[in-house]
């Protein structure tokens, strides 16, 4: 598959890159800085500015899909919706947060006392772009979410996915290596199953 990869240097999208590439997809890696980008099998780099909406459009045209795997507050929900669909992307995959996750009926996880406030705008536009996600009327997006702990890790490929609500153990722990958050949201780039909604992916 034509995959177009937003964000493939950072930490999940550098993850990704290497999931997709193994699967043998050819993935269009657009970074600021194509420098960092790993040279690996069928992976072209190409910079590109998640600001500018007519280049990035320009560069996600022609693919079957478009992976999104950038910081929330370091893009702009509004133009790069706005790209997306003016690309003619068929297919929109967003690495989303955990922060949107309900741990009790209609109890958000950022809305809990004990949520790190360091980390409670990032994850308050995610939520936001989720909500933007929803009122979507034509654009077939997938939104996935990590457990509230997402590291580097071993690619075990043993996780449970859920829809809305926060992913515990037995323990009380919610958590999630990158290696395997890759491998489920390229499993539903393979594999749709959650088309126009969230769900969320743990041990």
């Amino acid at each position: 598959m034509k995959v177009a990869l937003i964000g493939a240097s950072g930490f999940i999208g550098s993850r990704l890159l290497a999931e997709l590439s193994s699967r043998g997809h050819a993935v269009t890696a657009i970074v600021r800085n194509p420098g960092k980008v790993a040279a690996l099998p069928g992976v072209t780099a190409v910079a590109g500015d998640i600001f500018d909406k007519d280049r990035l459009a320009s560069l996600l045209a022609g693919h079957q899909a478009a992976i999104s795997a950038v910081h929330f507050m370091a893009s702009d929900a509004q133009a790069l919706l706005g790209a997306v669909k003016q690309s003619g992307v068929p297919r929109y995959l967003v690495v989303g947060g955990a922060g949107s996750l309900e741990v009790a009926p209609g109890v958000k996880l950022f809305d809990t006392p004990d949520f790190p406030q360091a980390y409670y705008d990032e994850a308050k536009k995610g939520g936001d772009f989720l909500d933007l996600l929803q009122q979507e009327e034509t654009l077939d997006w997938t939104f996935l979410s990590p457990s509230a702990v997402i590291h580097p890790g071993d690619r075990t490929g043993t996780f449970r996915l859920g829809t809305d609500r926060l992913l515990v153990d037995d323990k009380g722990n919610s958590a999630i290596s990158a290696e395997d958050y890759a491998i489920a949201l390229v499993d539903e780039l393979e594999k749709p199953a959650h088309r126009r909604r969230r769900f969320t992916v743990g041990y």
